[in-house]
């Protein structure tokens, strides 16, 4: 069934920025007949005015009346009714969507989003049968799959951060023949956004994700069989703010006050420090919509931050993983605060969660692709600029980000930057996240930490015999290779 792409569509967003991407993400899927308003009681006169809507787009949070009560409005009255109506939210929790589902929203889409994954949102309400077949087909029991030679073919998501740079790493290492697997063979996918990378975990579309440790916590409460294996590395965020004239405020809380503070996720260590950080300085940060707010936040795509902190002078800054802070400041468009380990020195942030059964059934796989991961990340201090230059090539394939070799090599070799070469998993420092994800930011649903983290393949990984394997990869380590035993051997 094809889609009108002339029908009349109601955009309900309360951010003027936000709204505009919206506006553009529609207008690339061909729609073009589209009203707005700013707040839910202003999309409420509007569908009383307009009254033949076919479409209703609403973010959740908003001021005056949100999202969820413009919801409840929509399907009460008798007349509206039967509007499709898609949430469109920074809510990421699955419990807010299990709400709003009940509620009987149409479809969610997961803040921030691309054209193609609201374009997957729209052709599934639209096109009802055949995405019913769709969720059939993906809702069976994951096959894992085999390459002809025999071994697991391990699939790994990940989106283009320095975060993920040991992926990056292990795939160069294997492809030059320095590393060679005898259980697995490794197939990578760069996504565009932490949605796609979720939507596809969850759905078993993929084995191995590299993802906010928050967004793995909150897949496992909702019974998502999966485990936390292995951490993507520590710190490695920043917080910049716009480069502006310093005497244009007297201090950072009067500079802040009343704009918007990105962040990546909702489920994020990037809000979490953000939220500590704007209340040391006496602000009350908060979602719109939430009384006494007196900072915005609101979540974008990473990779556009750059671009919208230089022409948003509403926005004041952000807070996200590498190189997107460094890219900005290297732009002249904005300046250092503080990067992430200097409010939490080795803090974690993105982790290596994999499905349950790569742990219950391919043992073998799962321990060598653990291994490999951690010599990978021990390599990359020790050879900074080859790793940047491998970096560089795989999170940036297409040239869109213009990434740097000399940028990411900065990156790497900045002392309160990212660190690759401790990457066993700390249970007290994910509850320390669940406890202020929960008690802090009313976000998320408590999860037994040692029922989440499967640790075995990790202590494996960092024993004395494992890590003294090195110098088989890299001879000219040799000679550090007592040291790194002595740091991180358990």
């Amino acid at each position: 069934m094809s889609i009108d792409k002339n029908m009349k569509i109601l955009l309900v967003e309360d951010s003027f920025s936000t709204r505009k991407m919206e506006i553009n993400a529609l207008n690339d899927l061909g729609f073009n007949n589209i009203f707005e308003a700013e707040d839910g009681e202003q999309a409420l006169s509007t569908i009383i005015e307009e009254e033949d809507f076919q479409l209703i787009i609403s973010d959740w949070n908003m001021p005056n009346m949100d999202g969820f009560e413009l919801l409840e409005w929509v399907r009460d009255d008798e007349q509206f009714k039967v509007i499709p109506f898609i949430m469109a939210t920074a809510q990421a929790g699955k419990e807010k969507k299990l709400k709003a589902e009940e509620a009987g929203v149409s479809g969610i889409i997961t803040k921030p989003f691309t054209p193609p994954e609201l374009n997957f949102v729209i052709e599934k309400i639209f096109n009802e049968d055949d995405s019913k077949q769709e969720e059939d087909v993906s809702a069976k029991d994951v096959k894992p799959k085999k390459t002809s030679s025999g071994k697991l073919l391990i699939r790994c998501a990940h989106i283009q951060i320095t975060d993920h740079v040991v992926l990056g790493v292990l795939k160069y290492l294997i492809s030059i023949g320095k590393l060679k697997p005898k259980h697995f063979e490794l197939e990578t996918e760069c996504m565009t956004s932490w949605n796609t990378v979720q939507q596809a975990f969850e759905k078993g579309q993929i084995d191995v994700a590299f993802m906010l440790a928050p967004i793995a916590m909150d897949l496992f409460a909702y019974d998502v069989p999966i485990k936390l294996l292995l951490l993507a590395h520590k710190m490695g965020s920043i917080c910049v703010r716009r480069k502006i004239d310093k005497d244009s405020f007297n201090t950072l809380a009067d500079y802040y006050k009343n704009k918007i503070f990105y962040v990546p996720h909702l489920l994020s260590i990037h809000h979490m420090l953000s939220d500590i950080f704007l209340r040391e300085l006496g602000l009350e940060p908060g979602l719109a919509g939430k009384d006494h707010i007196d900072v915005t936040f609101e979540v974008i795509p990473p990779i556009i931050m750059p671009e919208i902190l230089a022409k948003n002078p509403e926005v004041a800054g952000y807070l996200v993983a590498e190189p997107l802070g460094s890219k900005a400041i290297g732009a002249g468009n904005a300046d250092l605060v503080f990067f992430s380990g200097d409010i939490w020195k080795s803090h974690p942030c993105c982790v290596v969660a994999g499905q349950d059964y790569l742990v219950e059934k391919y043992p073998e796989a799962a321990q060598e692709f653990i291994q490999m991961l951690v010599w990978s990340g021990m390599i990359i201090p020790w050879k900074p600029a080859k790793a940047a230059e491998v970096a560089v090539k795989f999170l940036d394939p297409a040239k869109k980000l213009k990434l740097k070799k000399a940028v990411l090599t900065k990156v790497l070799t900045e002392q309160r930057g990212i660190k690759t070469n401790d990457l066993f998993p700390i249970n007290e420092d994910l509850e320390r996240i669940q406890n202020y994800m929960i008690n802090n930011l009313k976000l998320g649903k408590a999860i037994d930490i040692n029922k989440f983290v499967e640790p075995k393949f990790a202590k494996l990984a960092y024993s004395e015999d494992s890590l003294s394997k090195i110098e088989r990869i890299v001879p000219d380590m040799s000679s550090n290779i007592q040291e790194i035993i002595k740091n991180h051997a358990l």
